[in-house]
């Protein structure tokens, strides 16, 4: 989850009340279109394990507004045309305002590719892998406050160290759970937003 301490409050715009990090325009449409919403896509899936590794140690929003020069800089998150990229791509990206310049980040989303494209050879597809972590269904919680909401679990856990095992990197715990929530396996939507009774 995106991480703040602020209360649930509805947004002036539309009136809508949204879990309450959903606090500008940016993150708010991110909120309502994408964050909870079950994904079964390969692409978007590495899509999200990239911008949720970038996040560690920053804001979302920081994340979310570059994604377009993540986009750019990494293939439109293509895992198996970032998978050949060399230490000569990855000096370009470091030079690239686009993205979050940090090294090991940048070399993570190389290594991840590599380790992406190997799973799906193994696995049939990341998504069917991913989604036999929750047996096929979201996991639907009922937090009524953000202080409610954990930082990790047994089952981002779980899928961080199997993630490490087959090569990935960027994929602790908490990572694993902000990544879990972006792509709808986890519903963490509290009680009084109203995306929560939409996604079911």
């Amino acid at each position: 989850m995106p991480r703040t301490t602020y209360d649930l409050r509805a947004l002036p715009a539309d009136g809508l009340t949204r879990c309450p990090w959903a606090s500008d325009a940016l993150l708010a449409a991110y909120h309502d279109e994408e964050w909870g919403v079950p994904v079964h896509d390969d692409r978007r899936h590495f899509e999200m394990l990239t911008l949720e590794g970038a996040q560690a140690g920053l804001s979302w929003r920081t994340v979310l507004a570059r994604r377009d020069g993540y986009r750019n800089a990494f293939a439109s998150f293509e895992p198996a045309l970032v998978a050949p990229f060399t230490s000569a791509d990855v000096e370009s990206c470091l030079a690239d305002p686009g993205v979050i310049r940090h090294r090991a980040k940048l070399e993570s989303v190389v290594t991840n590719a590599r380790a992406f494209v190997a799973l799906q050879e193994a696995e049939g597809s990341f998504d069917a892998y991913v989604w036999r972590f929750v047996d096929g269904r979201p996991v639907r919680n009922a937090y009524a406050t953000s202080a409610e909401l954990p930082a990790s679990t047994p089952l981002s856990a779980g899928l961080g160290r199997d993630l490490r095992r087959r090569g990935f990197s960027f994929v602790g715990p908490t990572i694993c759970y902000a990544y879990l929530q972006a792509t709808g396996l986890v519903n963490d939507h509290l009680t009084s937003c109203h995306r929560w009774r939409a996604l079911g």
